[in-house]
């Protein structure tokens, strides 16, 4: 639990979320914190859940989170035993039921945004039946079907080219590299084409160097070929002392048998074969057919409801019951004069169920051999086909997966070490923060007492001296120990300094004589050294001379190769242009006028002139316009003064109406006073 937390609390740190959590401010979080980082998690995955979890009923949020979680293909932890305990943590914000959703969540959180994006495309809307009998719903679904696939396809394609590491830029570069080098080698087939005029029979020459080189081609293929018969050879010899190999083990087998064992090998196996065919196997397919008449069976009944589910179990209990009650009755009743029958027939049952499991480990054990010898035979093939490999024995593997083991423990020991010690700094890092503000309220409660009582900084010269008292008491004895230790180091030192010089002096006589040697030897080494460095530097100088040689050739080689492509490539266009101007002079000579419609210049001519005729029309128009334009314009200004003008007689019919509803209001008044 608690590398899970330290890897939660590592993630959440990161980006996107930058949240900064310790252990202890993590586990400390509330249930609704801990739902609202769930879900901002989720919403990292899937935008559309980036909510606010305050904004929404807490069976909303269950609801949204389950159903994400089941997109994702979430499965709850072993330790919850129910599907409803968890779906009831996650509404409480349980933090064991949190915690593991977070850490699987943050575990592989590129591979679910994926799943979700394609989850968005991908999750069939369920149509009920009904609703298909409809022909434009049909069609709708078979369409709605249909564009699913292709997503599929194209979102295939689309991470296959990811993968490929292909881009743009990438090609682009590679077009222009490949048309720098197509210039250059136009330049030097240009320029071999030039100096190979001169040559005297250079068209022999040229068909010559053709023939040379499809020889070459034909060589290079014919190596391959050869090089496959070896490897086909290889194999069928491969198999050919396999065979001899089994040959001989069934000639060792043959010898060393005798026909009593033979004889009685067959008839294990005739026994065994018998038994599958005239008692397994139909049982088997007895209770296959049974079933599938079960199965049919409950296709062909109508939908059950919950509240048949339940009448079913209770009448299932109900009928267990009287079968457990008449089972036992019947064992009171026929006890005691049939026990040893009962009892015979007891183990005869478990007999034939052992005799059923030995029969199914055997033809399992037979499988698993044939699968082995497969596999066996495959690996073997393939670590012949590779050359120089060294495959490991059973004791080195023994010894490769022993020490892997081992590996693995002092891991996982380590590990939780850390684990235990990054918890413990936690815990001691908050007991030191605790203290520290404890520390201070103290200080601070110490200050204004001293304040009180007008002896304000006591305490702290107080601390003052007795730190200073200290340390000079430790400087005391700390120079004291000096003294004692550096007297007794020169006393040391002088008895190691006598002791060395007598037992170095033979030692110094031999180094006089061994001095004079590596003087001699030096000087000879010099002599050598120096003959060595003038061989060297000779070779150095033919060496680089002919490099330069065999680099300026190979720079000759490849540019006349490049002229000879860049010559071929022009000679390919210009008699492809040439072609055109033929088939266009054909079309434009031609008798024919159907041939001559489709000659360019007939068609440019045509274009050309309806334009001319569009320009005519588009001058005429605008001639059109500009006479028209001023009483138009005059037209619409006098338009505009009408429309004011009507404008302004609305407005005064309408203060008109206005006074003369106030005057008849004026006039009843004056009739009702004049009555009262």
């Amino acid at each position: 639990m608690g590398d899970q937390i330290q890897f939660i609390v590592e993630k959440l740190s990161q980006e996107p979320f930058r949240k900064n959590f310790n252990l202890i401010s993590f586990d400390s979080l509330e249930s609704l914190q801990l739902l609202q980082l769930l879900s901002d998690v989720l919403g990292e995955i899937d935008p559309k859940h980036a909510v606010d979890i305050r904004e929404e009923l807490p069976e909303q949020t269950a609801k949204r989170m389950l159903n994400l979680l089941g997109i994702l293909k979430y499965k709850p932890p072993e330790t919850v035993s129910d599907l409803s305990a968890f779906r009831q943590g996650l509404v409480t914000g349980s933090k064991p039921v949190i915690h593991p959703v977070l850490h699987w969540l943050l575990q592989r959180t590129n591979e679910l945004k994926k799943r979700a994006y394609l989850a968005r495309f991908l999750v069939k809307l369920e149509v009920p039946a009904e609703f298909l009998q409809d022909d434009t719903v049909a069609d709708f679904n078979k369409q709605y079907e249909e564009l699913m696939e292709a997503f599929k396809n194209l979102h295939k394609e689309h991470e296959q080219l990811k993968i490929s590491g292909l881009s743009t830029a990438e090609i682009r570069r590679d077009i222009s590299a490949m048309e720098e080098e197509k210039d250059q080698l136009a330049k030097r087939v240009e320029r071999l084409k030039k100096r190979v005029e001169t040559v005297q029979n250079h068209q022999r020459m040229l068909e010559i160097a053709r023939q040379l080189r499809l020889e070459k081609e034909r060589e290079e293929s014919l190596a391959q070929q050869k090089q496959e018969q070896k490897s086909q050879l290889f194999h069928a010899e491969q198999r050919l002392q396999r065979a001899q190999v089994q040959l001989k083990e069934m000639q060792h087998v043959v010898t060393d048998s005798k026909p009593e064992s033979l004889m009685k090998k067959l008839e294990e196996e005739i026994n065994f074969n018998s038994y599958l065919v005239t008692e397994k196997l139909p049982r088997e397919m007895e209770s296959k057919k049974t079933s599938v008449y079960f199965l049919q069976k409950v296709v062909a009944e109508p939908a059950m409801t919950q509240a048949d589910l339940t009448a079913l179990q209770s009448q299932i209990k109900e009928v267990n019951a009287e079968m457990n009650q008449l089972t036992e009755k019947r064992m009171i009743r026929d006890e005691p004069t049939d026990s040893k029958c009962s009892m015979y027939r007891q183990q005869a049952s478990i007999i034939s169920r052992k005799k059923e499991a030995k029969a199914e480990e055997l033809q399992a054990a037979k499988e698993e051999m044939s699968s082995l010898e497969r596999q066996m035979e495959q690996k073997s093939s393939q670590a012949h086909q590779l050359e120089g490999s060294e495959v490991l024995t059973e004791d080195e593997f023994k010894q490769y997966v022993s020490k892997l083991r081992s590996k693995n423990t002092f891991y996982k020991k380590k590990r939780l070490e850390i684990a235990e010690i990054t918890a413990e700094y936690g815990i001691l890092q908050r007991t030191e923060e605790l203290l520290r503000q404890r520390r201070e309220a103290v200080q601070q409660q110490l200050q204004a007492i001293e304040e009180k009582k007008g002896i304000s900084g006591y305490s702290y010269t107080q601390e003052e001296l007795e730190r200073v008292s200290a340390v000079k008491s430790e400087m005391d004895e700390v120079k004291g120990q000096t003294l004692d230790n550096m007297s007794e180091m020169v006393k040391k030192l002088n008895a190691m300094v006598a002791e060395k010089k007598a037992s170095l002096a033979p030692v110094i006589k031999e180094l006089r004589q061994l001095r004079q040697n590596c003087q001699e030897l030096t000087q000879e080494c010099d002599e050598k050294k120096i003959q060595y460095d003038s061989c060297a530097a000779g070779l150095e100088t033919n060496r680089s001379a002919l490099e330069q040689e065999v680099n300026r050739l190979l720079e000759e080689c490849a540019q006349e190769e490049s002229n000879y492509h860049y010559i071929n490539c022009m000679k390919r266009s210009l008699e492809i242009q040439l072609q055109r101007a033929k088939e266009e002079m054909k079309a434009y000579v031609s008798p024919d006028p159907q041939e001559r419609r489709r000659a360019v210049r007939e068609q440019y001519t045509r274009i050309i002139l309806e334009q001319e005729n569009l320009g005519k029309k588009l001058r005429e128009k605008q001639k059109v316009v500009r006479e028209s334009h001023g009483s138009n314009m005059k037209q619409m200004k006098m338009w505009q003064d009408f429309e004011q003008l009507m404008e302004c007689k609305r407005e005064c019919f309408l203060k008109q109406q206005n006074q003369a509803a106030i005057g008849q209001v004026i006039q009843e008044g004056g009739k009702d006073r004049l009555v009262l």
